[in-house]
């Protein structure tokens, strides 16, 4: 094992323990160092207080001074963490009321599991593993730090934060720790939406195969006391042999690449229909353009056949949108390409998907009409014809680019006018 922290890292804690306070890196830097994995953000904590953190270094950001965090810029403007060591005072399952520490120990004692309550100093490179961190590592192995039913009864999320670190880490979760935090299921219900999500969402980003701590959502009862949708999914009966629709979503999700959540949420609910899948989002509190756009996602149809008229794929592409086009493809891809590889004849097939998104991009580069504003006549041009203003206005431009999407010769005004004259006309009769 080798950990080399940044230069800045180094230089904030040789600042600060020239000052006469120590200082640690600690949490998941430290945690995927000793993994093997690329450490990510590099957070310290210290003996310091925010004050002194604030007067030892000229440029800094009051990120959480009432919890004792401190942003530190360093010379190239990147911020790093320094928080103050801390120790719980209160806790209610879903907030802690902490106080200042002045050793690491105490800090150290106070974080969820093994794994994460390791520390290293960046200057004698020296690791401070109290409760074992490291070793659990290597044993493959994720439990609390002491007692599990305290520590989950000290905040909840740390039941979701377990599933997400067994997951990423190929850990499986010691008996004791699993009997506490499956008794507590229920209680997560009280979380809020922003914090349930965040935790789902990091599973999607992060985690090369989501299947794993989803398994571990459904197998411990938090998927049905969150995500009862998802969980009603998951008991339906297989039709006919093969793999459960389930089991078949979380391999498609596996499939998908780290770095796109959305995507692989889209995947997930795909399955679910348009209702369950709006119910679950809104829940959550996603943005409205991010509901919007996985909601599209969950509903696109699929693409029209390789041989279908162009017209077919412009109505494809108009009906799912030029934002969801290429994931809308790249999920239909990935379910067929599983249904492959799990053997199961649907009749799907990755090579009829690759042939007909090759269409579609065809169709679309030759850049047809494909939405309402692409039109040649808008509603001041029906405004221009004494049409008034109103719902029949949407109905109009609507019907036009239908009448286009068939063939986008007629996207002229001229034409237009007349096919919006005609209408008026037959709609009088």
């Amino acid at each position: 094992m080798h950990l080399t922290a940044p230069p800045a890292v180094v230089w904030i804690a040789r600042k600060l323990e020239e000052h006469g306070f120590e200082t640690w890196t600690v949490g998941g830097a430290v945690r995927d160092g000793l993994a093997g994995r690329p450490s990510g953000d590099w957070d310290m904590t210290t003996r310091a207080r925010p004050k002194d953190i604030r007067r030892v270094f000229k440029r800094t950001v009051p990120v959480g001074i009432d919890h004792g965090t401190v942003g530190v810029l360093a010379r190239d403007g990147t911020m790093y963490e320094v928080t103050t060591f801390r120790r719980d005072v209160e806790t209610d399952g879903r907030h802690a009321v902490v106080s200042f520490a002045d050793r690491i120990d105490d800090d150290l004692a106070r974080r969820d599991f093994t794994v994460n309550a390791i520390a290293w100093h960046p200057l004698t490179e020296r690791l401070h593993d109290p409760f074992d961190g490291r070793g659990d590592l290597e044993r493959g192995l994720l439990r609390t730090v002491g007692e599990p039913a305290e520590r989950f009864r000290e905040d909840y999320l740390r039941v979701l934060r377990a599933f997400r670190f067994a997951g990423r880490f190929g850990l499986d979760i010691d008996e004791a720790t699993w009997s506490a935090l499956s008794e507590v299921t229920d209680r997560l219900r009280g979380l809020s939406a922003e914090r349930i999500r965040d935790e789902l969402l990091k599973v999607l980003d992060t985690d090369a195969s989501p299947s794993r701590a989803l398994g571990l959502y459904a197998a411990s009862g938090a998927l049905a006391a969150l995500y009862p949708e998802l969980d009603d999914f998951r008991e339906r009966e297989p039709v006919g042999p093969g793999p459960s629709g389930w089991d078949l979503a979380c391999a498609v999700v596996d499939s998908l690449p780290v770095g796109n959540a959305l995507l692989r949420l889209g995947a997930l609910l795909k399955p679910l229909g348009d209702e369950p899948a709006a119910q679950l989002l809104f829940r959550l509190r996603l943005s409205n353009a991010q509901v919007d756009r996985t909601l599209r996602l969950v509903a696109a149809p699929a693409l029209p056949d390789p041989g279908a008229p162009d017209a077919a794929f412009r109505r494809w592409l108009s009906g799912v949108g030029r934002d969801v086009w290429p994931a809308s493809a790249r999920l239909e891809l990935a379910y067929a390409r599983t249904r492959r590889s799990l053997g199961v004849d649907d009749g799907a097939d990755p090579d009829a998907v690759v042939g007909a998104w090759r269409t579609a991009r065809r169709v679309r580069d030759a850049g047809p009409p494909l939405a309402v504003g692409d039109l040649a006549l808008d509603g001041r041009g029906l405004i221009s014809l004494g049409l008034r203003p109103g719902p029949r206005f949407g109905e109009i431009l609507g019907e036009l680019l239908d009448w286009v999407l068939e063939d986008p010769s007629r996207n002229q005004s001229e034409l237009l006018v007349e096919r919006v004259l005609a209408m008026e006309a037959r709609d009088r009769v």
